[in-house]
């Protein structure tokens, strides 16, 4: 569906307060590494992560979410009274029940019309969650909402690096739970809202989305546990992030040299430049947040884009691509004019 008046009015991330580096995870390791034969720089020389952030111990997600949330409130003066909708698209909940969106919604105290609901969809859910509630508000039938996502990679980092410090650790164990160590953490909030109310506002165009879901079991994770064949699902990604590529280019008139800023889901060195060279991208058109940040999950597409914009990376105009493969598998690429 082409959207015509639909617009981001605020967009706001937050960075958590401590930085980790890669080589204290390295370091920890290293005794389960040369045990194992393996090379012992594999986040910062292999995957090119050299930090991520963590929240205090005990932030819950609703928690972050909700401090992306009020600062997009302050920052663009509307009424929280107005909101419509709150989507949360985070992995990271509190709870199994209730959803995490319930507990922003009662953090922001927001008005009991406000519909509230999570969505999920592994990396891709914030980028959905924009085409869902877009919708909404294309229809007119609200004024304003809010998609919110706040990620947490502290408590699966802590009891991977314990699991992999053990001496029943194996190698091929080891290669699976590595990508729980290159998670980051973060929080980021979009307000969208009806043309008429912001309109010298970004507009959200239109995306495309395709599925290979016979690939769904390559990644898989839980609070505490994430296995990947990572492998695979690179090679799973980029072939579906191909076609993916081919259906933007048909139905949004995308083509490499006809997009201005790049905002990739980024997962590590290997994976952001095997995309750009395959896709025939410039990756200096794309701001890379993964080397400090690591994969941030639904908030990564969000987070970097708000990076951009605070960086001075999104000019009026630009015709602005959001990427992102999700496990699943799914590929979404959609388009904001800014």
């Amino acid at each position: 569906m082409q959207f015509d008046n639909v617009v981001i009015a605020g967009l706001a991330h937050v960075e958590p307060p401590h930085r980790i580096a890669s080589s204290d995870f390295e370091d920890r390791l290293a005794p389960v590494c040369s045990r194992l034969g393996l090379k012992p720089d594999m986040l910062t020389g292999l995957a090119g992560i050299q930090a991520r952030r963590w929240w205090d111990a005990g932030t819950t997600p609703s928690a972050a979410a909700t401090l992306a949330a009020e600062k997009v409130l302050a920052e663009t003066g509307v009424a929280r009274e107005r909101l419509g909708m709150l989507v949360n698209t985070s992995v990271c909940r509190d709870f199994l029940e209730p959803s995490t969106a319930s507990l922003v919604h009662s953090n922001l105290k927001l008005a009991a019309s406000c519909r509230n609901y999570d969505l999920g969809n592994a990396c891709l859910a914030f980028v959905n969650a924009i085409e869902l509630v877009g919708l909404q508000l294309e229809r007119g039938l609200i004024d304003y909402a809010l998609v919110v996502d706040g990620e947490s990679s502290r408590e699966i980092q802590e009891a991977t690096l314990a699991r992999m410090a053990g001496p029943e650790m194996t190698a091929a164990q080891f290669r699976a739970e590595f990508a729980s160590l290159t998670l980051g953490s973060g929080s980021v909030a979009m307000l969208l809202s009806r043309r008429e109310l912001h309109p010298d506002a970004p507009s959200v165009v239109r995306g495309v989305m395709r599925a290979a879901t016979e690939h769904a079991r390559l990644c898989w994770g839980h609070a505490t546990h994430m296995e990947t064949d990572t492998k695979a699902l690179l090679f799973a990604g980029i072939e579906l992030a191909q076609a993916t590529w081919e259906d933007a280019k048909r139905v949004l008139g995308w083509a490499a040299d006809a997009l201005d800023l790049l905002v990739l889901h980024q997962v590590s060195a290997v994976h952001t430049m095997t995309l750009c060279s395959t896709l025939g991208l410039d990756p200096t058109k794309a701001l890379l947040t993964f080397p400090e940040y690591g994969n941030i999950g639904p908030a990564a597409v969000p987070f970097t884009l708000s990076k951009a914009v605070e960086l001075g990376r999104a000019k009026k105009g630009d015709r602005v691509a959001l990427m992102g493969i999700g496990s699943g598998l799914n590929c979404a690429m959609f388009e904001l004019r800014w």
